[in-house]
């Protein structure tokens, strides 16, 4: 039965693009979305260099939400910031935090992004990526004065809460805008990129971290919270030049403009072209919407409804994955060296060592997705990373020498390296080429959403792990995770499926038709077979009549 709808509606998609371009259109789009394949990345990559650029403008501003994630964390080993919001505590002879108030900084920022995604699912949809950006950033700048003039624990967190709220903009709109405004080539490595751009953020707060450790007055502190004043006027000003992306004029059936933005964004591109590529984006709008009775709706429920509630399965799955890799427990690990014995210089050496090492891994990735599939990276990446923490944890409980200490250390960076070229930004890749385009925004904010609430739990449960007056765990904690990851890792195999080299046309016929996770990279499916044929015989048709009425 899904079949035979997948059927009528290639065949109404491409009466629908033949009513709107033409009787010729959809071999036309047919074309692009060949190109779309075929052509070789050299070619995309300078054809395309224009909507590169704007892609990666766009997802700078996650660098603002990498940067806030270490920052608060790390300041809990930082003895000016513990001084002046924690006490002191005897047992160790310094100044703690305690658990709950560790846990209120580190899930302060997730409070504001949770209603942040949300309101940026509607208002995306309604004004455009491009305007809900510019007004995000707007916020923010006035934001960060609460957190850099904050007398006391209280109001710093009002004012991670308030940043939040932008930061949840930024978190969705860069995988969204960038997967809309590249051609098939290249949405890997510009959907990965924001989690590069995630690793910029984190590898300048470790840098400004590390150079103001040695200071004791509140500079130290207040410090890295005025650096975050750099991005927002900038961003602002690329935002306001930036074009919005084509499939959301399309969306809008405002095609003059969509096909505007095409040619802003191109090089070297001949009109046929440029209409062949706006064809296919009409076509695969209309098959969305005739594969589902209720497609139209772009609404949250929506969602939940039809094929699309398995796609937002594996969406909020996937970057809830990242959380259950062991995440909060290794990728900011300076905490957890300081309470190991580990002096504070050297914690925020090992640090922001451990940044360049997350940076440099996520370019390396770029060259693994080019070659290797997006389920095959996720789930081997997850294996890893389950395997690591299991050691991490065994060493810990093995001895607890200096040299089992230097030990976990360094399992902790190969797990950081092994997460920045696996699960870390394939999982933007996946939710991006995962979601349907019509509920595209909607779909990555609950994704994005569910990573925030999961977080909150988390961030909660790993504050009381490792803190020295809570439950004291600290490597052992890595043996929770290990059970988080394992049950991942089952999940991935059993669930996820393989996106690479798939047009947005074809995952929406592979999810139609029900095809197993584990049968999607094999799965052979050409999204215009019975449009293409349909459309070249009424052509021929067509042309026969001309030649008999003369």
């Amino acid at each position: 039965m899904a079949s035979h709808t997948a059927d009528e509606s290639l065949k109404h998609g491409a009466h629908h693009v033949e009513e709107v371009f033409g009787a010729h259109a959809i071999v036309d789009a047919k074309h692009a979305s060949d190109a779309e394949h075929n052509t070789p990345l050299m070619q995309v990559i300078k054809k395309n260099w224009k909507a590169i650029a704007w892609s990666m403008a766009m997802s700078m501003t996650v660098v603002m939400e990498g940067y806030d994630t270490i920052l608060m964390s790390s300041f809990f080993a930082y003895p000016s910031f513990a001084m002046k919001f924690g006490a002191y505590n005897a047992a160790t002879d310094d100044y703690q935090l305690t658990g709950a108030w560790q846990t209120a900084l580190n899930n302060a920022s997730n409070v504001g992004i949770v209603p942040g995604i949300f309101l940026n699912g509607w208002l995306a949809a309604k004004y455009g990526y491009r305007k809900v950006v510019i007004v995000a950033l707007f916020f923010l700048n006035a934001f960060i004065f609460i957190t850099f003039f904050a007398p006391n624990k209280p109001v710093l967190v009002v004012g991670q809460i308030l940043c939040g709220l932008a930061w949840g903009v930024f978190a969705t709109i860069g995988p969204a805008y960038a997967s809309e405004i590249v051609p098939l080539q290249l949405r890997g490595y510009l959907t990965s990129y924001v989690n590069l751009c995630w690793a910029i953020g984190q590898f300048i707060a470790a840098g400004v971290l590390k150079g103001l450790v040695a200071r004791t007055d509140q500079w130290s502190y207040r410090i890295p919270f005025g650096v975050q004043w750099a991005w927002p006027v900038p961003l602002m000003v690329a935002c306001f030049l930036a074009p919005e992306s084509p499939w959301y004029m399309v969306k809008l059936g405002r095609l003059d403009e969509a096909e505007h933005i095409l040619k802003r964004i191109s090089s070297d591109t001949s009109e046929d072209e440029i209409k062949g590529t706006l064809a296919m984006m009409v076509h695969t709008t209309q098959i969305e919407t005739q594969l589902d009775n209720e497609a139209s709706q772009t609404s949250y429920f929506q969602c939940f409804k039809g094929t699309d509630r398995r796609r937002t399965e594996i969406c909020c799955m996937t970057f809830m994955g990242q959380l259950f890799s062991g995440s909060c427990f290794a990728y900011t690990p300076t905490y957890f060296f300081q309470q190991a014995g580990i002096k504070d210089t050297v914690s925020y050496s090992i640090g922001l060592g451990g940044t360049a090492v997350a940076f440099c891994g996520t370019i390396a990735s770029w060259f693994i997705l080019a070659k290797v599939g997006r389920r095959k990276i996720y789930t081997s990446g997850m294996g890893m990373l389950c395997i690591l923490l299991l050691i991490i944890g065994i060493v810990s409980v093995a001895s607890k020498s200096d040299g089992a200490k230097w030990v976990a250390g360094a399992l902790t960076v190969v797990w950081l390296l092994t997460y920045s070229l696996t699960v870390g930004p394939v999982a933007y890749t996946i939710v991006s080429e995962t979601s349907a385009i019509r509920v595209r925004a909607k779909t990555v904010c609950l994704a994005r959403n569910s990573y925030a609430l999961m977080n909150i739990v988390c961030s909660t449960l790993e504050s009381y792990f490792m803190n020295p007056t809570e439950w004291n765990l600290k490597g052992k904690t890595a043996f929770f995770w290990f059970v988080t990851s394992l049950l991942t890792f089952i999940w991935a195999y059993f669930r996820l499926p393989e996106a690479k080299d798939r047009s947005y046309e074809e995952m929406d016929l592979l999810f139609t038709k029900g095809v197993s996770a584990r049968k999607f990279a094999g799965y052979k499916i050409d999204a215009y077979a019975g449009a293409a044929v349909d459309s070249k015989s009424e052509i021929l048709l067509e042309e026969k009549r001309a030649e008999a009425g003369n």
